[in-house]
């Protein structure tokens, strides 16, 4: 096992808007020497592909870094089921699962994110009938603070409590995920509709594909800059040349406008492999380290046009800030902390400047105008912490069922920090 100060480690996470506190790193061989780790300190947290842009992975005892754990990807083609060592990049499973003919439901927009962070924290991809990453866990193996293993699978009691657990519970040192055969997907980008014209029938238009992102950079409030469609190529039918008036780009375009698209997956609809259209981003360019924030509210599907309104009336608050905002759809599931937990939900994804200070003043306009909507903040994103111990248990129904639960399989407070503490954890 490998251990050292942070100085001897990446300090900071993939935006570097983050500075780590702990006192020390190791990089366990092995889970034996995990337990070890745990069992001996006062407080641990593992890191994985630092791609929080806040400090839920935080810590001011120990970081472990999970990618020492050895890397295991095993198929199990009777159950349909997928085993995958926790601190696994998404990229890295997929190809491998492609080989066999299998492939996973959904992606995010990054193929460059572990499993077990992203798990942990909710991520997702889009899609009207597509469920977030975190729906497709089938099992979790999970050590808690008394440094044992415990395997929770679907069914079991608590089940729906420990996948998304913001590492409150424990190191999760493998994870099950359900897998379908492999497909194909092509991806289309439309350019400049009318957002009238958009919210008059949202369904029709996040309907168009299998994924359906739209992208704003609310310059002119009434126009949505892109809309991409990845698109099943086993789907009945075909897209349409036109969508409430837009037309279909002529080249490949990145969600930002005026950038070299070079680092998208294809587009043109160029049909591809599922692992391979379903990301924004192609695996083997490296994202761009420091130079965005990024924020996320979801709503309840009800609210969804309502909610796109209310972002275009601060239009003139958030554009000078903004990069890009996403708009994209997550079907709902039953995982306690999941911010589609019982609803479907419209995901308002914001790509900040790097300017921490200017985003940290605009969230709580932000957060005001959306929390009559029943907004739930994407929780490894930027979100504001004052008064989140009294919000969480109105927006999450099960909230004190996962303080309860936390509290049995942690007594200790060995995976406690700040964050979770300004939680009410």
């Amino acid at each position: 096992m490998s251990i050292s100060t942070p100085a001897s480690f990446a300090t900071r996470n993939w935006a570097s808007n983050v500075v780590y506190g702990a006192a020390s790193v190791v990089v366990p061989g092995s889970v034996a020497e995990l337990a070890d780790v745990v069992r001996s300190a006062d407080r641990v947290k593992a890191l994985g592909s630092r791609h929080c842009f806040n400090t839920v992975a935080d810590t001011a005892g120990v970081h472990v870094l999970s990618s020492g754990l050895p890397a295991e990807v095993s198929i199990d083609s009777e159950r349909r089921i997928v085993r995958a060592s926790a601190g696994l990049r998404y990229g890295d499973v997929a190809p491998k699962l492609h080989r066999q003919g299998w492939a996973l439901a959904n992606l995010a927009s990054l193929p460059h994110i572990s499993l077990a962070g992203a798990v942990a924290t909710g991520s997702h991809g889009s899609g009207d009938a597509v469920a977030s990453l975190a729906s497709a866990v089938a099992g979790v193996e999970l050590m808690t603070a008394d440094g044992e293993l415990r395997t929770y699978r679907r069914g079991d009691p608590h089940f729906d409590g420990v996948v998304v657990s913001l590492g409150a519970l424990g190191i999760v040192t493998a994870i099950e995920l359900d897998i379908i055969p492999a497909f194909e997907v092509t991806q289309t980008v439309y350019e400049r509709l009318p957002l009238d014209a958009v919210l008059q029938d949202l369904d029709a238009v996040t309907g168009l594909g299998y994924s359906v992102s739209m992208f704003h950079t609310w310059r002119d409030p009434e126009v949505v800059d892109q809309l991409w469609v990845k698109r099943r190529t086993d789907a009945p039918g075909a897209l349409p040349e036109r969508v409430v008036g837009a037309v279909k780009a002529s080249t490949k375009r990145h969600p930002l406008p005026d950038v070299s698209a070079e680092s998208c997956t294809d587009q043109l609809g160029e049909p591809g492999e599922w692992y391979a259209r379903l990301p924004h981003f192609k695996l083997e360019f490296t994202p761009s380290n420091g130079e965005e924030l990024q924020s996320e509210f979801l709503v309840p599907r009800r609210n969804a046009v309502t909610a796109i309104a209310t972002i275009r009336d601060l239009a003139q608050q958030v554009a000078p800030l903004l990069q890009v905002c996403e708009l994209r759809t997550v079907a709902r599931d039953d995982l306690w902390l999941s911010s589609a937990y019982g609803t479907d939900v419209l995901g308002i994804h914001f790509t900040w400047k790097p300017d921490q200070p200017g985003v940290e003043r605009l969230l709580p306009l932000i957060e005001r105008a959306l929390e009559p909507l029943a907004a739930r903040p994407h929780w490894g994103k930027l979100f504001t912490l004052d008064g989140a111990a009294e919000r969480m248990p109105r927006l999450y129904p099960q909230w004190n069922d996962f303080v309860a639960l936390r509290e049995r399989l942690d007594p200790r407070g060995v995976f406690r920090n700040d964050f979770l503490a300004r939680l009410g954890l």
